[in-house]
C-alpha cells in the first residue's frame, strides 16, 4: 500500500501560490508507526512518501519511520520504497546520507531563476541561494533527484530560462506545472506569455533530444508518449487507489485537496481503510461530463479530481484555465513530436514507443 504522510502542516516558506493553510499541527509518533504498519498490511510492498508542509521540519520522525520500515521489510520480506517532497532549504549531509542508505527518491520544489519571485521564506527573505546550494549537494549524492517547478503568472517570462537553468544545474528530470488556486490570477496576456515561453522550452527540449540527452520534462514527455502509445485507462485518476494521504491526525483521504472533508474520509491508520467507501469513490466516472465531446478528452488532465476540486470546488468540473492550458500544451507537444519523428524516426521510437 502506498501512503503519503503529511508529517506537519507548517512550513518555513510562504510561497505566493501555495494553497495550503499553515498550522503548528504535526504527526505524532503513534500515528506515524500506525501508518507504516498499515502500508505493510496489504500487497507485496509498502510505499511511503514524506510530505508536509515541509517534511524536513520533522527530520527525527523521518529517521524513525525509515528505521521502522526497513525493519518491517526485513521481517516480512516485503519490498519497501520511499520518497520525499521538500522545498530543499533544510537539506543537509545527514539526511542525504540517510536517504541514500534507504534508496529514497527526492523531489525538490525549485522554480529555478524565478525562485525568488514567489518562493520566499516566511518573513520575506530570498530562498534562491539556499535552494541552489541544497540542489547541488543533493545531485552530487543522488543524481536521480528531480526538480518540481511551479510557474506563477508573475514569473511567466522566466519559464524557459528557469527550465534551462535546472537542466544546466544537473537535473535530468523536471516536473512542471502552472500555478492554480485562489491566490493565482492568469490573464489572457499572461497566458500568451506562457505560450511563447513553452515554445522556447520546446526548442531547448528538441535540441537536447537531438544531442541524445535523456532529459525528462513531464509536461512534454507525458503528452508525447500518450500521443504515440494511445490512451491508457489505467493512468487516469482513480481517487484513493494509488496513493492515499495520511493527515497529521491519522485520517485517510483519497487525495490532498480532499483532506479535512469528512465526507471523503476513508478511515484512519488505526482502524484501516473503509474499502466500501474507497471503492465507491474510485469507481466514479473519471471524465467530467462537460469534456465528453471534446476531441482531446483522453489526453488532458480532466480526470484529476484533486485539480478540479482545487480550481472549481468540484471533482467533476474542469476550469477554463485548465482547459486552455491543456489545449496549449497538447498543440505544442504534437507539433514538436511530428518534427522530431520526421528527423529522427528510430531515435524517436526508442524514446517514446
Amino acid at each position: 500500500m502506498n501512503l503519503t504522510l503529511h508529517l506537519t502542516e507548517f512550513c518555513n516558506m510562504d510561497c505566493a501560490y501555495c494553497v495550503n493553510e499553515k498550522s503548528r499541527r504535526r504527526m505524532s509518533e503513534e500515528v506515524m508507526y500506525a501508518a507504516c504498519d498499515l502500508a505493510f498490511s496489504k500487497g507485496s510492498g509498502a510505499g511511503i512518501c514524506f510530505f508536509g508542509g515541509e517534511p524536513l521540519l520533522e527530520k527525527e520522525l523521518i529517521y524513525k519511520a525509515l528505521d521502522y520500515c526497513e525493519s518491517k521489510a526485513a521481517e516480512t520480506g516485503k519490498k519497501f520504497s520511499c520518497r520525499m517532497t521538500t522545498n530543499g532549504t533544510l537539506l543537509d549531509e545527514d539526511i542525504i546520507r540517510r536517504s541514500v542508505k534507504a534508496g529514497m527518491e527526492i523531489g525538490i520544489s525549485f522554480d529555478g531563476l524565478a525562485q525568488d519571485v514567489c518562493r520566499r521564506y516566511t518573513g520575506g527573505g530570498a530562498t534562491f541561494a539556499d535552494t541552489e546550494k541544497s540542489a547541488r549537494m543533493l545531485l552530487k549524492q543522488i543524481p536521480s533527484a528531480y526538480a518540481m517547478l511551479t510557474l506563477a503568472p508573475q514569473a511567466a517570462e522566466q519559464y524557459a530560462a528557469s527550465v534551462k537553468y535546472l537542466h544546466d544545474l544537473g537535473f535530468r528530470r523536471v516536473t512542471a506545472t502552472i500555478a492554480y488556486g485562489k491566490r493565482v490570477r492568469w490573464t489572457d496576456e499572461r497566458l500568451e506569455v506562457l505560450k511563447k515561453q513553452m515554445n522556447l522550452i520546446a526548442d531547448c527540449y528538441s535540441g537536447w533530444f537531438e544531442k541524445g540527452e535523456r532529459f525528462f520534462f513531464s509536461p512534454f514527455d507525458s503528452k508525447i508518449r500518450e500521443c504515440i502509445s494511445g490512451f491508457n485507462p489505467a493512468e487516469r485518476c482513480h481517487l484513493g487507489l494509488r496513493q492515499m494521504p495520511v493527515a497529521v491526525d491519522g485520517k485517510l483521504y483519497p487525495c490532498t485537496q480532499f483532506m479535512g472533508d469528512e465526507s471523503y474520509c476513508l478511515g484512519d491508520v488505526f482502524s484501516g481503510v473503509n474499502v466500501a467507501k474507497q471503492t465507491e469513490i474510485a469507481m466514479r466516472t473519471a471524465m467530467p461530463e462537460q469534456c465528453g465531446e471534446c476531441e482531446i478528452n483522453k489526453r488532458c488532465t480532466n480526470s484529476c479530481g484533486c485539480m478540479n476540486r482545487l480550481e472549481t470546488g468540484s471533482e467533476s468540473r474542469v476550469s477554463p484555465l485548465q482547459c486552455t492550458y491543456e489545449r496549449m500544451l497538447i498543440d505544442i507537444c504534437d507539433r514538436m513530436a511530428e518534427e522530431l519523428f520526421g528527423k529522427y524516426p528510430e531515435k524517436f521510437r526508442s524514446r517514446f514507443a
